[in-house]
């Protein structure tokens, strides 16, 4: 079992946007004033065709799937919210809180990913909680510590924590569950995916400490991390707001170790800290600003990764 891989899938935007589903609890998200929609989602493509090229570069795998006007989705971009892809062959299929994020969920992109060579032997469906306002948005909610079968969990509006230890019951990982929050206009606010303020590595995890309030629940995640031999590489909250929680480690070619990440996550970096990232991983990092802005998310988001057996090598 590995943390990393070297495959990944992303969707190229047709009518990316702010959507205003997800900004009722996404504090990140801003609109670009006196942008037209076509003018913005123009600028999105330019940036995650420029992320796909540098992760190719450095011998990462990456299915592009192109996203179509079919249906109204404005944050298709972001994949790893409604699918997880597993070592054993299993898919996860999860329960989005915003409806038009549903229409994100077509049986093409599964097509596209078994085209490459990938298997597909069970699918694990959640999506059924929709009916009863549940939610558990994929490994924006979930961050997976593979090797050692523990899955970390923030509670907040997209993520249930029922629903999340049926996950941990059903994938066979240990729960760890928290809540984090974010300061908006003075008032303390759940962070609304784990991975906006965390990010765990084969060796190292990056985390936000300021934004667990609750000491004896930090105390308890940070002891996990460090009893399963991680380095925890502090974050401040102003570095979260800048996406530095919202990175991924990812393996290029000859196995090299890369950690993804937008030019602000990176900008935001002391240089102490990327001086500790990069003893574990070289940084991959690319202007991310309208997605940043308008979706709310950041490289890690935009990247679903593909752990699925694999019979045939293209």
């Amino acid at each position: 079992m590995s943390q990393i891989t070297n495959t990944v899938l992303m969707i190229r935007p047709a009518q990316f946007r702010m959507n205003e589903q997800t900004s009722v609890n996404n504090y990140y998200q801003k609109d670009l004033e006196n942008a037209l929609p076509e003018a913005v989602n123009k600028m999105a493509v330019k940036e995650f065709d420029a992320m796909v090229k540098k992760l190719k570069k450095a011998g990462i795998k990456v299915i592009v799937v192109k996203d179509t006007k079919e249906f109204d989705t404005p944050d298709s971009i972001f994949p790893n919210n409604w699918i997880s892809f597993h070592a054993n062959g299993t898919i996860g299929l999860y329960p989005m809180f915003a409806e038009n994020r549903r229409l994100e969920r077509k049986e093409s992109v599964l097509e596209a990913v078994e085209a490459e060579g990938f298997i597909v032997k069970n699918v694990v469906d959640y999506t059924a909680a929709e009916t009863d306002s549940l939610f558990l948005e994929g490994t924006g909610s979930i961050l997976l510590d593979r090797v050692n079968n523990k899955a970390y969990c923030a509670i907040s509006d997209r993520a249930d924590e029922e629903l999340f230890i049926e996950f941990c019951e059903d994938f066979e990982y240990t729960p760890v569950v928290f809540s984090a929050y974010q300061t908006v206009n003075d008032k303390r606010k759940k962070i609304y995916h784990t991975n906006v303020m965390m990010s765990i590595g084969d060796k190292f995890a990056v985390l936000c400490p300021a934004s667990i309030d609750d000491k004896k629940e930090r105390k308890s995640l940070i002891k996990h991390l460090q009893d399963d031999g991680k380095k925890v590489i502090e974050i401040s909250e102003d570095q979260v707001n800048s996406f530095v929680g919202n990175m991924l480690q990812l393996k290029g070619s000859d196995d090299t170790s890369y950690l993804a990440m937008s030019e602000s996550a990176l900008n935001s970096l002391r240089p102490a800290q990327v001086q500790l990232i990069e003893s574990y991983a070289t940084i991959i990092s690319s202007p991310l600003d309208t997605i940043e802005s308008c979706g709310g998310g950041s490289a890690r988001c935009m990247m679903a990764e593909v752990f699925l057996p694999q019979t045939v090598s293209k």
